[in-house]
């Protein structure tokens, strides 16, 4: 499964609980999370329109049935990374690029990675990747490196 990140992908749900959700269908001025392939893992925010109920993780689209798992959660209103229970009304579900996850230059010089690796990544087809070490991969995560591709730990 190859983790996709799209732009302005922003669908609708009612579902209620700590389960998988089932998507409504593309926002106005938006694309749906077809975009992001069937079985392919991604980013994920869910926030419920009154803003009191949010939760930020990795997820796993399915076009059957338009849904997208909550695999690994990575903030959120219920405190840490425990799944939210979603109350009754409407929540946007978008793609968007976790924090937590991001990496970025200060002042151009410094680029940060994490440690521990949580989740599950496959590298992009054609794709190399690296990461400054030691890295650890968490219980439970996996990384995947496909065969004639390079992961670099330096």
């Amino acid at each position: 499964m190859p983790f996709v990140v799209r732009d302005r992908v922003k669908e609708t749900t009612t579902t209620t609980g700590q389960g998988t959700v089932t998507l409504l269908g593309a926002s106005t001025g938006f694309q749906s999370f077809s975009a992001i392939g069937n079985g392919n893992n991604t980013y994920y925010t869910i926030a419920s329109q009154t803003g009191s109920e949010w939760e930020v993780g990795i997820g796993t689209y399915t076009s059957s049935g338009t849904t997208l798992s909550r695999d690994t959660v990575l903030a959120s209103s219920a405190g840490g990374t425990t799944k939210t229970n979603f109350s009754a009304g409407t929540k946007d579900v978008f793609v968007s690029y976790p924090a937590a996850y991001a990496s970025f230059a200060a002042a151009g010089a410094v680029t940060e990675n994490y440690t521990t690796f949580t989740g599950t990544y496959t590298l992009t087809s054609g794709k190399n990747g690296f990461s400054v070490g030691p890295i650890t991969i968490a219980s439970g995560s996996s990384f995947t490196v496909p065969s004639g591709q390079r992961w670099l730990v330096v």
